[in-house]
């Protein structure tokens, strides 16, 4: 990362250099590069990178942001949220709320109009250190046998992990930020207050810094619950809050109380926020201060990593498909069991009955299915929920059927704990179809199959466990992880990226998925991590101004992790959408600060590729089937026609 960043890198010993040359020196990568196909654009842009990073707001990352001249946007600080310092200013727009008990009846409510009041926090909640790391972790803690405690990441213990793997650790990484993979570490026990947050017992009810003097930018913090009906939950719509600026009636206002009941640790963390204009993400802030922001770009979906992922690569949920165990020939029809039952456990509790993976939102007979069709059925706009007859869809975190090497996890599967082979039809199939090139680059999938495949190599293992399956869409279906040669020509590890980077050759479009250690998913990783990454990505891009001339590197997250923001959201379907997200472009047809304000979410990257490549629409279901917003001037983030996503095309002057 450039030295005018003014990052404290660490510089490595002699033997780290050694490694990394090494590494470099390694196989190439084998995707097919370049355009293929007939090759024609609709734009000069022949070549997509789309870079996923984890769980962060618009607001989390952007809410201190100023715009540039000529320019606007919509942020905590413009808002009147907070002031110009990061402080909290005590209006109505991020209050928090608990709810009042008992309930009035022990059934699913999304708006307090189900409950018998709210009454607002005195004092919000106390932020949390939930999965982040106590110190630097060893080889020893990388084999812990409870998966709830996050241990195979960074920070990384340098008395046991010498400065010569760290390269092997993390390909992504330049040189001298690979100190940073020694940093951060909370030094208090996981779950516990976040005591180095400024007045972390006594904070203002709204959004508060996250960091300051005792809690640096590369620090880890604590995670917060992101879970669909959760999501609903906290979100708090109803059409009688209807406004011009919020028609969706969405509040946003229990946040907190949510991620309390579901005891997992969360307390007030999803109301923190960094200041980019006191040097926190500093990458990010230069990127759009050069390039294009939008400020109106949504996750997809309530909910967390792989429903997100899944619309990003098909714009569409992923249903259960019928599954026949090749042995047995026994079928299962539907999810065995892990079914959701978001009603509260009782008057007095409001945490779930069951928080399940499943659910079959066709049926409004189903627990916590009427509250949200009906609350769609009363917006004008009449979003269809987008639930084919007796499917159940997947709405939380599970991973695919597929091993990595390919095979089937018949068992898993047969549990509930995995997802079937699919038959979604994915952005690849239609990529395929024009023979058009493609790959999805994931971190760590080299191990992960090595790992499939036998190997009880120490670091091949820490690799796999942080190789993210259910960020990959396309390892769910059949079509492509199930096809022995779709797998080989279209499945990659984001160091055979790297390579064909620094070839100056890339296929049309590339999925970029850090692996768990860098993806900036708070407690897991850091934003700082994650920048690391980003900048390598284009300063390589830089470097070969022939293939950056032509290539657009769009760079988002899979979802706003359950942190707080105060965009309007619109509904879609029962899916979503959910809160904003960042979303920018780096190409020299984004260049100047600019900030747009268009209605998009993930499928708006599938519509991008699809129009510049002349694809079709991949089924008559899929998000990609929206119209693209027809905005308000007076009212500049509510599309006139809803329900509308955008296809990122107004991101970019071609002219």
């Amino acid at each position: 990362m450039q030295a005018t960043l003014n990052r404290n890198h660490w510089m490595l010993t002699t033997a780290l250099c050694g490694a990394l040359m090494l590494l470099v020196s390694g196989g190439p990568s084998t995707a097919d590069d370049d355009h293929s196909g007939d090759g024609k654009t609709a734009t000069p842009i022949k070549h997509v990178i789309i870079l996923i990073a984890e769980n962060r707001t618009f607001d989390n990352v952007y809410g201190m942001y100023r715009a540039r001249h000529g320019q606007s946007v919509g942020n905590l600080l413009s808002r009147g949220i907070v002031n110009s310092s990061g402080g909290t200013l005590l209006n109505t727009q991020a209050k928090q709320f608990q709810i009042n008990l008992p309930l009035a009846s022990a059934s699913y409510f999304i708006d307090f109009h189900a409950t018998p009041g709210k009454t607002a926090y005195q004092f919000l909640p106390e932020p949390n250190t939930a999965y982040a790391p106590q110190k630097p972790t060893t080889p020893a803690d990388w084999t812990n046998p409870n998966p709830d405690l996050v241990v195979a990441q960074a920070p990384f213990d340098k008395a046991t992990v010498p400065d010569s793997t760290l390269p092997k650790i993390e390909p992504s990484f330049e040189f001298e930020d690979l100190g940073l993979l020694r940093l951060g570490a909370t030094g208090l026990p996981m779950f516990t207050s976040d005591t180095r947050v400024t007045n972390f017992n006594k904070l203002p009810n709204g959004a508060f810094q996250q960091t300051g003097p005792t809690l640096p930018y590369n620090s880890f913090t604590g995670d917060t619950v992101h879970r669909l009906f959760h999501m609903w939950q906290q979100s708090d719509c109803s059409a009688l809050n209807a406004t011009p600026d919020n028609p969706s009636g969405c509040l946003n206002d229990l946040y907190p109380v949510v991620a309390v009941a579901r005891d997992d640790g969360s307390g007030s963390n999803s109301m923190a926020f960094y200041n980019v204009q006191r040097g926190d993400a500093p990458v990010f802030k230069r990127l759009a201060d050069e390039f294009t922001l939008n400020d109106n770009y949504h996750q997809p979906v309530m909910g967390g990593t792989a429903v997100q992922h899944t619309m990003i690569g098909a714009a569409d949920a992923i249903p259960w498909d019928t599954f026949t165990d090749p042995s047995t020939k026994m079928q299962f029809s539907i999810p065995p069991g892990h079914i959701a039952n978001p009603n509260p456990q009782s008057v007095n509790n409001i945490a779930f009955v069951a928080d399940g993976q499943w659910t079959n939102c066709s049926d409004p007979m189903q627990p916590g299915i009427a509250p949200i069709v009906n609350y769609l059925a009363s917006l004008p706009w009449h979003p269809a929920p987008n639930c084919a007859q007796g499917r159940y869809y997947m709405i939380n975190n599970l991973s695919p059927g597929f091993l990595p090497n390919g095979k089937i996890d018949a068992a898993s599967i047969e549990t509930g704990n995995k997802v079937p082979p699919s038959s979604l039809r994915t952005i690849g199939d239609a990529l395929n179809q024009k023979r058009i090139s493609w790959a999805y680059y994931g971190g760590g999938f080299n191990a992960a199959v090595r790992v499939a495949n036998g190997s009880t190599d120490p670091v091949d293992r820490l690799i796999a466990i942080n190789y993210c399956d259910i960020c990959n869409p396309f390892s769910y279906t059949t079509s492509i992880m199930g096809d022995p040669v779709q797998r080989s020509a279209h499945i990659k590890d984001a160091i055979d990226f790297f390579s064909a980077l620094d070839k100056g050759k890339l296929p049309s479009v590339a999925y970029v998925k850090p692996d768990s250690i860098v993806d900036g998913h708070p407690a897991s990783s850091t934003l700082d991590l994650f920048e690391a990454m980003l900048e390598n990505i284009v300063d390589k891009l830089k470097a070969h101004p022939e293939l950056f001339k032509e290539t657009a590197l769009f760079v988002t997250f899979d979802e706003g992790g359950g942190y707080w923001d105060s965009g309007f959201m619109q509904p879609l379907d029962f899916f979503g959408d959910g809160p904003r997200i960042p979303m920018l472009v780096v190409s020299p047809y984004s260049r100047g600060g600019r900030i747009v304000h268009s209605y998009n979410d993930h499928a708006s990257v599938v519509k991008f590729i699809e129009r510049n490549w002349h694809l079709g629409r991949l089924t008559t279901r899929s998000r990609d089937n929206l119209p693209n917003p027809q905005m308000d001037p007076h009212h500049p983030y509510v599309p006139k026609n809803m329900p509308a996503v955008g296809d990122l095309f107004d991101m970019f002057d071609f002219d």
